[in-house]
């Protein structure tokens, strides 16, 4: 497999995530990174010495030996680190949300198009087993009619406690917030599954001064189907995230990002994917595999701008409504 050398502009968590998966999956080679954090310069720099880690985002960049970005800042960045990516020829493998301002991003994706580089976006679901899998079932009307979807998703603390180093952005509602980071990977998965959704209506919850939300809930619809959306953050117990697509036929469920159920008959919740050992590790590989493919123009599961767009406009527009207290 040929290796697309890559530049990485962000050291927090997903960018050393993003550095470790490239590290043990064929495909790419780090070549140069960048992060404004001395000491997420010095962590990456003793893993990786061969990286060329630099406090010079546009040496980074625009690095001649490399043809392409992969873009793990903080969101208010992203069309900034971008657009300078573009114009130095170079494709482009970005963090969600694509921003936070609707307008700005409109004009990056504009911009994407125009440049004729390839320009995808990290949401997790995309290349996931269980997303093939559901994507199958709808193919084969195995579920009959969809009557529904619902999205439930709880956080105890937020930002999780492996999220805190980044606590700084992630906290405030300015760039911040589950509904950006989380609820964002399955108005995605919705949208690839069913087509595009509408939304209806909104109601969110803010603590006092500029902290992100704490309560979420909306009603969309796509066509004819009517999709619910239940997400909070505090309060004693274990984390949330489930997301249920019900048919007259039979029914998926979406637990912890990657373990997938479905019923039928009435017989309750059949686990699946079993021939799968650690359907985690398979999402990373296949993830890298897809964008791989993005960037050697060849088929592959990624979204681009256009698509990560769409679910920025939608999150932003629940985040709009006024807020309760």
């Amino acid at each position: 497999m040929t290796n697309h050398k890559i530049s990485i502009v962000g050291l927090g968590v997903m960018g050393q995530r993003m550095l470790n998966n490239m590290a043990r999956y064929a495909g790419f080679t780090p070549a140069s990174a960048f992060d404004p954090n001395p000491d997420a310069r010095a962590r990456v720099a003793s893993l990786y010495p061969n990286l060329r880690v630099s406090d010079d985002v546009a040496s980074v960049i625009e690095d001649p030996t490399t043809s392409a970005v992969y873009i793990a800042s903080p969101p208010q960045f992203h069309a900034e680190h971008a657009l300078r990516a573009f114009a130095a020829g170079k494709h482009v493998y970005c963090e969600k949300p694509l921003g936070v301002d609707v307008a700005d991003s409109q004009a990056l994706a504009a911009a994407a198009n125009a440049s004729g580089q390839v320009h995808i976006v990290n949401f997790s679901l995309a290349s996931a087993a269980a997303t093939r899998a559901i994507e199958q079932r709808l193919q084969d009307a195995a579920l009959g009619a969809v009557v529904g979807v619902d999205v439930r998703l709880h956080f105890a603390t937020w930002p999780r406690a492996w999220q805190m180093d980044a606590a700084s952005w992630l906290s405030y509602r300015h760039e911040g917030g589950f509904a950006r980071e989380v609820l964002s990977h399955w108005i995605y998965l919705t949208q690839r599954l069913l087509g595009t959704l509408e939304l209806k209506d909104a109601w969110v919850r803010y603590p006092e001064g500029d902290l992100a939300e704490t309560h979420l809930h909306a009603a969309l619809r796509v066509g004819a189907i009517p999709v619910s959306v239940a997400a909070s953050t505090g309060g004693d117990g274990p984390d949330l995230v489930e997301y249920s697509i019900w048919g007259e036929q039979s029914s998926c469920r979406i637990v912890d990002w990657n373990q997938l159920y479905t019923s039928a008959g009435g017989d309750g919740w059949q686990a699946e994917l079993s021939d799968i050992d650690d359907p985690r590790e398979r999402g990373y590989e296949s993830q890298l595999s897809n964008a791989h493919a993005a960037f050697a123009r060849q088929s592959h599961s990624m979204p681009t701008f256009d698509e990560a767009l769409a679910v920025q406009t939608l999150i932003e527009a629940m985040l709009a409504q006024s807020p309760s207290k």
